[in-house]
């Protein structure tokens, strides 16, 4: 007994001694130029090179021995800041904008050489960092028409021009080519038919390219998938449908002749504790690609923040795929997190990519272990870059599709850059009844794991289809902004059989129609002769209703066949001025505004980031998480890379040299 009591002792002093030598310091990170939060900055205490990454409010906190004497901030365009360490443990710190140009990128894709941008001295510290840690680093897309981009599927290189050496690293991250809907004309095609989209990879993404330093290319950027990143002010639904829908119609901020129709899905939030057991399945992807620290390490990461939400009632089973597939976890309960954090702990990274054997096994753990009336699901978590087996997206779209009849769905986190396959994680996702999620960094896990938790795992209504009807007598033509791979036909609507969106509790969906209305002469609407063989008829409607459009809806209950219907009517408010238009309005327009610049839409006409940034500081709304306000910083920092891609687009030309 006096040998136990002298090991217990010895452990207590060994833990208070190691305490003691630790402390927890904490900060506030901002932009000295205009007060904004500095998310995703790095911090890093010297000499231990402990680190963290400052989240969405601008904060941090970490975790240090008390032998250190400094800490170093940085941020790309940015001047690294070091302060010193005193008894403090709070510090705020500001950041100054690093303008000093003294290296360049030069790009070269399909034997061209271009020139793309310069960057600062800090930048290039950088970008060095990320090519040593990532091994591959994807250079920015220019501005159309100055700067030649790279196709969106086309293996590239970027090279690092510095004072001693020269690096060059491949690219080969692909995404499907957009094709931007235009605008219809209401007399000819007055019903509009699409899938919602609750997916927010997008956004997270074209980020992660900005804050690199670069601006993404113009297929990475999908405007619902921007705009729905973001939660709107929308009421909850109070009859017994599990979703609600709102509409706003006012002047478009890029062209105040045309009229911008905002579209708002609530979802139904369910509290934690009344959510059924989930049964899932982690299928993570541990190929040699994986190996990166912003692919595997933040992986295992992220599905530890997920695993401390489970509870007792749910069950996980971990699936690997490298070379070959296994089962890492057998489905064990929620509530034994040590033991699904020790199997997540023990994963490594090699070898080639066999995604498809993967995904069988995942289904077939999933389907034993069914909960019926639960929540089945697989948590995909991979870069995409299959490679080995069943790897084609068509397979993988067959196996999923099929595998979702029995009620297991599919959600997708996507991770790392340079061979980020996104074309084919989006595949998976819209085909498997589930959501795709980009994961840059611990804090953008935080968010979709946990305080998204039920909209991103709990599905409250499924295979949920918009049909917009338009008066032709009070519009002339309209486009759907975004959505380019949700249209589905006109008679898909009523179609049961279509398969359509999934939106999970809590979830918003947000959509906008730019409307032409009747009398407004435009460069987009074209003319055709009279028609000789069809006779036209007024439309009976005509001079009888102030309508301006129908919104229908359609969706079914998670576990039900047969479709439901919601429909409403929307009349223009003519006499609504800026100054009564909504924050919800006010800030989608901005982000769908600012992904029109990045994407150099056709449709863009007066828009410019400046009234971005206008429209977003005066619609920040609450913003308690500060997404919203990292979404400021991240459209001023856009702006100035624009600038500065012009003027170096105009001094130097575009130099080519073809191989």
């Amino acid at each position: 007994m006096k040998k136990i009591l002298t090991i217990i002792l010895a452990f207590f002093l060994f833990v208070g001694f190691k305490a003691a030598n630790q402390r927890i310091i904490s900060g506030l990170v901002t932009d000295k130029a205009d007060g904004l939060q500095m998310t995703g900055a790095d911090v890093k205490s010297l000499p231990s090179n402990k680190a963290t990454v400052v989240d969405v409010t601008g904060k941090f906190s970490l975790k240090i021995p008390i032998t250190d004497t400094a800490i170093v901030i940085s941020y790309l365009g940015y001047q690294a800041q070091t302060i010193k360490l005193t008894k403090n443990n709070s510090y705020k710190i500001e950041m100054v904008t690093d303008r000093k140009t003294l290296d360049q990128v030069v790009v070269t894709a399909a034997g061209v050489q271009v020139k793309r941008r310069e960057l600062s001295s800090h930048s290039t510290s950088i970008v060095a960092k990320e090519i040593t840690q990532a091994k591959s680093f994807y250079a920015p897309s220019a501005l159309t028409g100055k700067v030649a981009g790279l196709s969106a599927k086309s293996n590239s290189s970027i090279k690092i021009r510095g004072n001693s050496s020269t690096q060059i690293i491949n690219n080969t991250e692909s995404y499907s080519a957009i094709s931007e809907i235009g605008f219809r004309k209401a007399n000819k095609a007055p019903l509009s038919t699409f899938s919602i989209d609750v997916d927010a990879a997008a956004y997270s993404n074209v980020r992660r390219f900005i804050n690199n330093g670069g601006l993404p290319p113009k297929d990475a950027v999908r405007i619902e998938e921007m705009v729905n990143y973001f939660d709107y002010d929308y009421a909850q639904p109070t009859a017994k449908d599990p979703v609600n829908i709102v509409t706003e119609i006012a002047p478009a901020p890029w062209n105040p002749k045309h009229r911008l129709l905002h579209i708002g899905l609530q979802a139904k939030t369910v509290s934690t504790e009344k959510l059924p057991a989930s049964n899932l399945v982690f299928l993570i992807d541990v190929s040699g690609s994986m190996s990166d620290a912003n692919k595997l390490p933040l992986l295992v990461s992220s599905l530890k923040l997920l695993t401390d939400q489970l509870r007792e009632k749910d069950k996980v089973a971990i699936v690997v795929y490298a070379g070959s597939s296994g089962l890492a976890l057998p489905s064990t309960a929620g509530d034994n997190k040590i033991a699904i954090k020790e199997a997540l702990n023990r994963l490594n990274a090699g070898g080639s990519t066999a995604g498809g054997a993967g995904l069988t096994l995942a289904y077939k753990i999933a389907t034993e272990n069914f909960i019926k009336g639960g929540n089945n699901r697989i948590i995909l978590a991979t870069d995409g870059d299959f490679n080995v087996g069943q790897s084609s997206d068509l397979d993988m779209q067959k196996l999923i599709e099929e595998k979702r009849k029995t009620g297991v769905f599919l959600t997708v986190l996507g991770y790392g850059m340079g061979n980020y396959k996104d074309s084919k994680m989006e595949t998976l996702a819209d085909k498997g009844n589930g959501n795709y999620a980009y994961i840059d960094n611990i804090t953008e896990a935080k968010k979709v794991l946990v305080n998204e938790f039920g909209g991103t795992l709990f599905t409250v209504a499924k295979d949920v289809k918009f049909q917009l009807e338009f008066n032709p007598t009070k519009v002339q033509a309209y486009r759907l902004i975004g959505y380019e791979n949700r249209m589905l036909n006109s008679e898909d609507f009523n179609d049961d059989k279509k398969d359509a969106g999934e939106i999970g509790s809590g979830h918003t969906v947000t959509a906008l129609y730019e409307i032409i209305p009747v009398g407004i002469q435009s460069e987009f609407i074209g003319s055709v002769d009279p028609l000789k063989y069809q006779k036209t008829k007024k439309n009976a409607v005509e001079n009888a209703s102030d309508e301006m459009l129908t919104i229908k809806l359609r969706y079914k209950e998670p576990d039900g066949n047969t479709s439901k219907l919601i429909q409403e009517t929307v009349i223009d408010n003519t006499t609504k001025d800026k100054s009564s238009v909504s924050s919800n309005f006010n800030f989608s327009a901005a982000v769908a505004e600012f992904g029109m610049l990045l994407r150099q839409s056709d449709y863009k006409q007066q828009s410019n980031f400046e009234q971005v940034i206008q429209l977003a500081e005066g619609s920040l709304g609450k913003d308690k998480d500060g997404y919203r306000s990292e979404f400021l910083r991240l459209a001023k920092s856009t702006q100035l890379m624009a600038k500065d891609l012009l003027t170096i687009a105009n001094r130097n030309g575009i130099e080519e040299n073809k191989r």
